[in-house]
């Protein structure tokens, strides 16, 4: 069990230009599991993840690891909905996080070619990662986030622009990164892929935590009108 667990948010707010993006949060997560988070466009899922992972700045309240804030900065990793490709190869950009951290290129090319594998990019270690595909882009950056095996991951809407089959790989990844024991964080918009992967949900509307609960409990029978009208497919504001 990560020793960075339980995690503990308390009155957590984040702020931008005098206004509120989410907050006040409480939250406890625990080490094991894959938590979704759900809402509507404005919601604040972004901002909870960003806040979560500690690159967006705390105007009140505290989020606090089990471990100390470096270790646990070290130990864990974010996945953007459209992530950023180093100009270089594939093989390069998985090198790269273990590089950061002082692994030799040897051992770090031949880490990258066996997470290469791993996301499904085996066959295009050679190429520019900056003329993959969407699909493809994606894989790579959680090939490049998980080469380090944090104990937590954080993921805003990381299938958001992914056709079926590109998602279906990505869900697969997460899935066996979640069966290794890395805790995922993962916000979606898309109901059907929250039903596959989510242990359990958090909904998010106005910034603040308006439901949650385990993922089977939720989807049959949320606690608020504003949960079970969104699941409808109603507009919620």
């Amino acid at each position: 069990m990560s020793a960075m667990f339980p995690l503990i948010v308390e009155g957590a707010m984040t702020r931008r230009g005098g206004k509120v993006l989410v907050g006040p949060v409480d939250l406890r997560l625990e080490a094991e599991g894959i938590t979704i988070v759900i809402g509507p466009n404005g919601a604040g899922k972004t901002s909870l993840l960003r806040l979560l992972h500690g690159i967006a700045r705390i105007s009140a309240g505290q989020v606090t690891w089990a471990c100390d804030e470096g270790e646990a900065r070290r130990r864990q990793a974010f996945v953007f909905q459209t992530p950023v490709m180093l100009r270089r190869s594939v093989r390069d950009n998985l090198a790269y996080p273990l590089r950061l951290t002082g692994v030799d290129r040897v051992t770090a090319r031949a880490q990258a070619e066996v997470w290469a594998e791993k996301v499904g990019l085996g066959d295009a270690l050679t190429r520019p990662a900056t003329a993959l595909s969407g699909g493809e882009r994606q894989k790579l950056a959680l090939g490049r986030a998980l080469i380090r095996a944090p104990d937590v991951l954080f993921l805003d809407e990381p299938c958001a622009s992914l056709d079926g089959r590109a998602m279906r790989d990505v869900e697969a990844i997460l899935r066996s990164a979640a069966e290794a024991g890395t805790r995922l964080v993962m916000s979606t918009h898309d109901m059907g892929q929250a039903r596959r992967l989510a242990s359990e949900v958090v909904f998010l509307l106005g910034g603040k935590i308006h439901d949650r609960g385990p993922a089977d409990t939720f989807f049959d029978s949320p606690n608020t009108a504003q949960a079970r009208a969104f699941l409808r497919g109603d507009i919620v504001e």
